[in-house]
């Protein structure tokens, strides 16, 4: 099956975007899109920066468009440092939703000009590429090689409060109706990432296979044992005995309930390079791991490659009485969405550096972990295998909720509102935190790719 060519950016860029390829007086204009991407050749390709084109400087008609080449000029050379792919965005204000004529002979006049800027040396093939936009956002894109041989692009991603997926010959900003049947024909489209398919992670997987995702991968490098069997959907205790691996025994679900899903299961642990690059092909990050390291490592994957991510956490903390017993301080559930360029899990506190420091010191000295650090679903009482599979089973619902009602919008007060959903079932509450509640993450990684450091971390470099 040929690999999926993306172009994906954030709602944040889509929206200037936008806004200055339909400034409301019914001409054309254009921008730049300066772009990372991964694969060789390109499978994936992430907008960094938006070069705007000033209205003025260009001659703009309702179906024609004449603008400076110094401004490539000038995107060229920014791009030489990081060796970046550049895509030249006009607008279609009268909606026609193709490429022109006009439009390709452009094409096969600039892009060879732009191919012999790029300097000798540089690793890999280069692409560069054009894109146009109609009334409404929607978009296409296509990239030529250096030998000007021209792929359309199969998906233009934009991850912003909401979730757009356009696609060739599909120009319609207007997603389908939520739980309808054209939502799972839409979401057979869909390839969808999974890190841990344990307690709450298989509950997640099973609900995205019965959706009608058309593709899974799930990563998770840990067995079945029988302590699992209370809350890993699926799980038999021949299983346990056997030591049956977790992805495996997914795989086997999907098997028998949607055999045409695509599965593609890989039993490593997150933090070697081969699960990190097979992200590079999802559409939706989902993180269902309980650790700091593999929370920041979903963070910094998402904030990498311009991926949405939800995160979904159950914790059950206990307390000892006057008396010596243990009681139940709340049982509490967590979900967040994260979307590039705005607050990351780390902003938000979910996992701390001192976390991962913590859990890195746990695995070279496992002693001194135990002293510093407790674990599981229930901090404070040692118990392995906790019956949480309600809590678990109400977190996971919520967390693919939450990607459906981004990417099939339902909500009245439109989804900004509801980027952190809690609840505690001790005082049978519920809370939403808008995405204006977070601090900004930084943009040191921001659609940097898989450049050298893998995700910033020099140790990944060498986890094979």
């Amino acid at each position: 099956m040929t690999a999926r060519l993306t172009l994906a950016m954030s709602g944040a860029h889509h929206s200037e975007l936008e806004a200055h390829l339909f400034p409301g007086d019914g001409r054309e204009a254009a921008a730049i899109l300066l772009c990372t991407r991964v694969g060789a050749p390109a499978h994936r390709l992430m907008v960094k920066a938006v070069h705007l084109v000033p209205h003025a400087e260009c001659q703009r008609e309702g179906d024609e468009l004449v603008w400076p080449g110094e401004h490539i000029e000038d995107c060229l050379t920014i791009a030489e440092a990081e060796d970046l792919s550049l895509v030249l965005a006009h607008s279609h204000p009268g909606g026609y939703a193709n490429f022109s004529n006009s439009d390709d002979n452009s094409d096969l006049e600039l892009m060879p000009s732009m191919f012999l800027a790029r300097p000798d040396g540089r690793e890999g093939p280069m692409v560069h590429g054009s894109a146009i936009m109609i009334p409404g956002g929607w978009m296409r894109a296509r990239v030529y090689s250096d030998s000007l041989e021209r792929t359309d692009i199969d998906l233009v991603s934009v991850t912003g409060d909401d979730l757009w997926h356009f696609r060739p010959g599909e120009p319609d900003r207007q997603a389908p109706l939520a739980f309808s049947e054209a939502m799972t024909a839409c979401l057979g489209g869909f390839h969808a990432g999974l890190v841990g398919v344990s307690g709450t992670g298989s509950v997640v997987a099973e609900q995205l296979l019965r959706l009608g995702v058309g593709q899974l991968t799930v990563i998770d490098d840990d067995v079945i044992e029988h302590k699992n069997l209370n809350r890993i959907l699926n799980s038999t205790r021949l299983d346990a005995d056997n030591k049956a691996v977790k992805v495996r025994v997914f795989e086997r679900t999907a098997a028998a309930v949607r055999p045409e899903a695509r599965v593609t299961a890989i039993q490593r642990t997150f933090g070697a390079r081969e699960p990190i690059e097979a992200m590079a092909r999802v559409d939706v990050l989902f993180c269902c791991v309980d650790t700091h390291g593999g929370r920041d490592l979903c963070d910094r994957l998402a904030t990498a490659l311009l991926l949405p991510l939800f995160d979904v956490g159950v914790v059950i903390p206990v307390r000892q009485t006057a008396d010596g017993s243990t009681v139940i301080q709340d049982v509490q559930g967590r979900i967040d969405y994260i979307q590039p360029g705005a607050s990351s899990l780390l902003t938000r506190g979910v996992y701390t550096a001192a976390g991962v420091a913590a859990e890195e010191l746990r695995r070279k000295d496992p002693d001194a972990f135990a002293r510093q650090v407790d674990e599981g679903y229930m901090p404070g009482l040692a118990d392995e295998a906790p019956s949480v599979i309600t809590v678990n089973m109400r977190a996971a619902s919520m967390v693919v909720q939450e990607f459906i009602a981004r990417t099939f919008p339902y909500r009245l007060d439109g989804n900004r509102p509801f980027a952190r959903t809690m609840f505690a079932l001790a005082i049978e509450e519920t809370d939403y935190f808008p995405e204006d509640d977070f601090p900004l993450a930084s943009k040191t990684r921001y659609a940097a790719g898989f450049a050298t450091p893998l995700l910033g971390i020099p140790s990944l470099e060498t986890a094979r």
